[in-house]
C-alpha cells in the first residue's frame, strides 16, 4: 500500500504571501519512495494524498522577553506602557536583561516622547482606544499554520467540521484542504511580527532568504565556511545540494533534542562546508554538550542535586570539530611531503543570558576538547562560532586569553560550584581572534575599520545588530603559533545598517554579520 513515511514543513515560520508546499516522503506499493504528489486523479492501489490546514490558536496568554524571545518574560517596563509603545516591547526576562538592553530599549521611549510632541492629543486618542480594547492584543502565543496529510482509500472523505476544539487549550480553524498554502495575516502571531517587524514580510521568507544567504556565502568565494543556527531541513534540502553545486563538501552536527520539543525536522544545528579542490576531509569529532553534563554530575554533582543540576546544565548545544588535510602546501622546501592538517570547530553556545556559569562551562569543556586534540597532533586550529557572548565576558576572555580572573563577576553565578576552584578556567591553546589584527595592521582604508573596532576589547563593535539589542556575539579565532591572518573582510558600519532599522534586511538575511579572515600557515617555533 502507500505508506506516509515523513511529512513536515519547510519553514514553521508563515510569511504573508509566500506559499508553504509541505515535504512529503511516500513509500509506493512497489516499495520505492518518492516525493512526487499522488492526486486523487491519478491514485496508487486505490489510494491518494488529501491535505488539510489548520491555524491553531492558542487560548493561552503567554509573554514573551522582547530580547530573547525564547524565554518566557518575568518583568514589563512601565515606562513603555504608559508611552504607549507597542506591549510586546516591553517585557524581558529578567533584570539583568532589561539593565543590558536600557541603551537600546530607551531609544523607543525617546521616540514615543517624539510621537506625542509632534502628534498632541492624538496619541492620547489611541491610548484610549487602546485601553478599551480589552487584553487580545496582549495575547504573545506565536498562531501558525499546521499541515496534515491524510491517505485516502476510494471516495474523498467528509471533514468534520471547520472549527475544532482540541485539548491543552488550542483551536484549530480549517483553512484549506489544496496542497499548499498562502498564509495570509490572520495565520501570522506577532511573535514574529514583534520581533523583526522592522523587515519586510517578503524578506522574512525562506524562499527569499535562502537565495540571498546563498547569494552571499557563494560570493565570499571562502575555502571553509562555519554556519550557525541551520534548520535541519534547510540543511539537507538547501544548503548541502546548494553548495555542493560550488564545490563544498558538507558536514552537520544537529542539536540534541532533550529539551527542543518542536517538530524534529526544523531543529538547528552547526554546519561546516569545505572547498574539495582545496581540503579533504580527515576526521569528524561530535560534542553534546548534554553527554558532557551527564558525566559532570555523576561525579561532581550531589545526588539529591543532580535532577536540578541536569535542568541547568542541559541545553542541547553542539559543537563541530572537523579535521582536514589541505591540498595545498606553503611549508617551503624545509617540509617537502609533510601533511598539513588543518582543525576547525564551529559551535553555537545558545544559553540564557542569567546562567552565566552553564556558558562559561560550555566554552571550558569546548577547549579542553581541543587541547587534547593538539596534543596528539601538531595542528592548527581555527575556533569559529556564535558564543552569544560580548567581549570582556568570562566566556570571551576564557577564549582570547586563555584565562578568566577569578574576580570577574560573571563567575559570582555558580550555584552548582561546576566553576570551582577558578584557577581551573584555563586552557593552552595560543587563540587569538582574527579581528584584532584590525588593530595592530597599517595600510590604506585600515583607519576606517579602525573606527568599527572597539579599542578597549580589540573586537569588532558589533556583529548581531537587531532592534534592540547591538553588540559582538561571534567571533573567528586561531592558533598564533601555526597561523597568521593574512586579510580580513571589511566590517559593516552601523549607520548603513540603520538604513534598514536593523538586520535582518532585505539586503542583509540574517540578523548577524559574516565575519571573513584570510591566514597563512607559519613554523611553529621550536620547543
Amino acid at each position: 500500500m502507500l505508506s506516509v513515511l515523513r511529512v513536515h514543513l519547510p519553514s514553521d515560520i508563515p510569511i504573508v504571501g509566500c506559499e508553504l508546499t509541505p515535504y512529503v516522503l511516500l513509500r509506493r506499493p512497489d516499495k520505492t519512495v518518492t516525493t512526487d504528489d499522488v492526486p486523487e486523479s491519478a491514485p496508487l492501489d486505490g489510494h491518494f494524498l488529501s491535505y488539510k490546514w489548520c491555524r491553531i490558536q492558542s487560548d493561552k496568554k503567554v509573554a514573551v522577553c522582547s530580547v530573547h524571545p525564547s524565554e518566557q518574560a518575568t518583568l514589563q517596563c512601565l515606562g513603555c506602557v504608559k508611552a504607549k509603545i507597542p506591549v510586546a516591547k516591553s517585557y524581558h526576562c529578567s533584570p539583568k536583561c532589561f539593565s543590558d538592553a536600557w541603551q537600546h530599549h530607551r531609544v523607543l521611549h525617546d521616540r514615543a516622547a517624539s510621537a506625542v510632541n509632534e502628534n498632541g492629543n492624538e496619541e492620547e486618542e489611541i491610548f484610549g482606544r487602546y485601553n478599551s480594547s480589552g487584553s487580545g492584543v496582549i495575547n504573545a502565543s506565536l498562531t501558525g499554520s499546521a499541515s496534515s496529510t491524510s491517505l485516502t482509500n476510494g471516495s474523498t472523505p467528509l471533514y468534520p467540521a471547520a472549527v475544532t476544539q482540541r485539548s491543552g487549550g488550542e483551536t484549530w480553524f480549517e483553512v484549506g484542504r489544496s496542497k499548499t498554502y498562502t498564509p495570509t495575516a490572520d495565520d501570522i502571531g506577532h511573535v514574529l511580527n514583534e520581533l523583526y517587524s522592522y523587515c519586510p514580510s517578503w524578506a522574512l521568507s525562506w524562499p527569499y532568504r535562502r537565495q540571498n544567504l546563498l547569494r552571499e556565502i557563494v560570493g565570499y568565494r571562502a575555502d571553509i565556511v562555519c554556519l550557525q543556527e541551520v534548520q535541519n531541513d534547510h540543511f539537507e534540502e538547501f544548503f548541502a545540494p546548494e553548495l555542493d553545486k560550488h564545490g563544498y563538501q558538507a558536514l552537520y552536527k544537529r542539536k540534541t533534542n532533550e529539551v527542543y520539543s518542536g517538530n524534529i525536522h526544523t531543529i538547528d544545528g552547526c554546519a561546516t562546508f569545505f572547498r574539495r579542490d582545496r581540503f579533504s576531509h580527515v576526521k569528524k569529532y561530535e560534542v553534546e554538550f548534554n553527554k558532557a553534563a551527564q558525566s559532570l554530575t555523576e561525579v561532581a554533582v550531589q545526588t539529591t542535586q543532580k535532577k536540578a543540576a541536569l535542568n541547568r546544565l542541559v541545553k542541547d548545544n553542539v559543537a563541530l570539530i572537523v579535521v582536514l588535510e589541505a591540498k595545498f602546501s606553503n611549508q617551503g622546501a624545509d617540509n617537502p611531503g609533510k601533511r598539513q592538517l588543518l582543525c576547525v570547530a564551529n559551535t553555537h553556545v545558545n544559553v540564557p543570558q542569567e546562567l552565566k556559569d552553564v556558558k562559561i562551562w560550555q566554552v571550558h569543556t569546548l577547549l579542553k576538547g581541543l587541547e587534547k586534540i593538539a596534543a596528539s597532533a601538531d595542528i592548527p586550529m581555527l575556533v569559529c562560532g556564535d558564543f552569544n557572548s560580548v567581549p570582556g565576558s568570562a566566556p570571551h576572555s576564557l577564549l582570547a586569553m586563555g584565562k578568566v580572573d577569578p574576580m570577574h563577576a560573571d563567575l559570582l553565578v555558580d550555584p552548582l560550584a561546576i566553576l570551582r576552584p577558578h584557577s581551573k578556567l584555563t586552557h593552552q591553546l595560543p587563540l587569538v581572534s582574527a579581528y584584532s589584527s584590525f588593530l595592530r595592521g597599517v595600510g590604506l582604508g585600515l583607519e576606517q575599520q579602525r573606527r568599527r573596532m572597539d579599542p578597549t576589547t580589540n573586537e569588532p563593535l558589533f556583529t548581531n545588530c537587531t532592534r534592540d539589542f547591538i553588540g559582538t556575539l561571534d567571533y573567528i579565532l586561531y592558533t598564533a603559533d601555526s597561523l597568521t591572518v593574512e586579510s580580513l573582510l571589511e566590517l559593516l558600519d552601523e549607520d548603513s545598517l540603520r538604513k534598514d532599522t536593523a538586520l535582518p534586511s532585505p539586503e542583509w538575511s540574517s540578523d548577524h554579520i559574516a565575519l571573513l579572515a584570510e591566514f597563512r600557515c607559519v613554523p611553529r617555533p621550536r620547543r
